[in-house]
């Protein structure tokens, strides 16, 4: 028996996290959208942008997928998706405190 090592990037938690962060983020875009206003009642279109990289990013490491082009795997990082989830979710929480 042959044992991979793998980082733990690819392992079950890790992916699990991805999930995690994407899904309640997916669920607020689609049910509640204008949770994402700001002061002013306008959307920050290049934040929700790049929120809507990091959940894209989410996904596709949450359910396994690993690209293969250096140019799709820089993009879709999960560590750089999961630093734009959260910036999501700091938009959320200050849009939900105003």
């Amino acid at each position: 028996m042959v044992t991979e090592s793998r980082g733990w990037l690819q392992r079950g938690y890790s992916r699990a996290v991805s999930l995690l962060l994407a899904t309640p983020l997916t669920l607020i875009f689609l049910i509640h959208p204008a949770a994402m206003l700001t002061a002013d009642g306008h959307y920050n279109h290049r934040l929700i942008m790049l929120t809507m990289l990091g959940i894209s990013s989410g996904f596709i490491h949450g359910v396994g997928f690993d690209p293969i082009s250096k140019v799709w795997k820089i993009l879709f990082h999960p560590v750089s998706g999961w630093l734009l989830m959260g910036l999501g979710y700091a938009i959320l929480w200050r849009a939900q405190t105003l």
